[in-house]
């Protein structure tokens, strides 16, 4: 049989090659995870078969023989290579929303567990007046400590005066060590904490301590968030494990001191581990599909799947040569010229 090539199997083997060789690349850094160095290997096998058989379907449609089992076969290998390439894109484009969502959740678990610790503890006040009470003070230390107006200004005057109002105690006015205005938040944080509540020195402790690591991770979390995509994914992973870290610890002490029949804390294993895993990115997914997953879908279906859909549509059944080549690409209509006699 004569062969020639035509501008169809040019078009169709520049695109097949291109396709494949970006889901070569993405299935390569997919299956790393599971196979390490040897993915590579794994990867350029499983891609030189897709090649291989996008051949023979394009050589079967064209002679009209059956496709149908060569169909299934690209089906089953291009199924491994859909999966690895589903991970690595999905690890790519959503690593940092996958980190942005941790790290809310992580700043609302911690203010969780400090609001159930305050209404655990006792006080000496009915709750309204103790959570009013408390918001004037963070208020306070937070005027003490603006950058703009640094000690006990007008601002921190007047509520301090509201907390005197609400308790009906007097608070007396620190003075800062040295330029340390922090510590003099803190301080004058501790005498009104003194005056309001009925605690032990234990329980007192610990709510100084969820108060200062829930500020503390609120405001460095937020701080992360505002860095660049990069940054971010750098340095999200170690913030995460480091602030549930702490999170567990307190949680944990809060257990002991006030009591199993107080408060039942459940410790909280960072699902960011996870990330870059097949079954975390197919998990996530499903859990949080949208117009994002759906993008990266539809992506790992066009790199492994369209080509073949491709090919059986433009070519036709047939004898392959270079006079008679039935595809979209080249169908010129024949038939028997009538010649009229005259």
């Amino acid at each position: 049989m004569n062969k020639k090539t035509t501008p169809a199997d040019l078009f169709l083997g520049i695109l097949a090659l291109l396709l494949i060789s970006v889901s070569f690349y993405q299935t390569w850094l997919g299956l790393q995870q599971i196979f390490g160095p040897a993915s590579f290997v794994i990867a350029l096998v499983l891609s030189l078969l897709l090649l291989f058989l996008c051949w023979m379907l394009r050589n079967a449609k064209l002679e009209g023989k059956p496709t149908g089992s060569l169909v299934w076969i690209y089906i089953f290998i291009a199924s491994f290579c859909f999966i690895a390439n589903f991970n690595a894109l999905y690890t790519r484009f959503m690593k940092t929303d996958i980190y942005t969502d941790e790290l809310r959740d992580i700043n609302k678990n911690f203010t969780t567990l400090e609001n159930d610790v305050e209404s655990k503890l006792s006080y000496k006040y009915n709750k309204a007046t103790t959570q009013n009470i408390e918001i004037k003070k963070k208020q306070m230390m937070e005027q003490i400590k603006d950058p703009g107006n640094k000690g006990i200004g007008s601002r921190a005057q007047l509520l301090i005066k509201d907390i005197e109002r609400l308790t009906g105690q007097k608070v007396d006015f620190l003075t800062p060590v040295g330029e340390d205005y922090e510590d003099l938040a803190e301080r004058m944080g501790k005498q009104i904490d003194n005056i309001v509540s009925d605690l032990s020195p234990e329980e007192r402790a610990l709510k100084s301590d969820i108060n200062t690591a829930a500020f503390k991770w609120n405001k460095t979390i937020q701080d992360l968030l505002l860095l660049s995509k990069k940054e971010k994914d750098g340095l999200s992973q170690g913030l995460i494990d480091e602030s549930l870290s702490d999170y567990n610890k307190l949680g944990s002490r809060a257990q002991t001191v006030l009591g199993n029949d107080k408060i039942h804390f459940e410790p909280i294993v960072s699902k960011t581990q996870q990330v870059g895993k097949i079954g975390f990115a197919f998990e996530h997914a499903i859990k949080n599909f949208g117009m994002y997953q759906f993008v990266v879908l539809a992506g790992c279906i066009l790199l492994d799947f369209v080509i073949v859909i491709i090919i059986l549509l433009v070519t036709d059944s047939g004898n392959y040569n270079g006079n008679n080549n039935r595809s979209v690409f080249n169908n010129k209509r024949s038939g028997k010229t009538i010649i009229p006699n005259n």
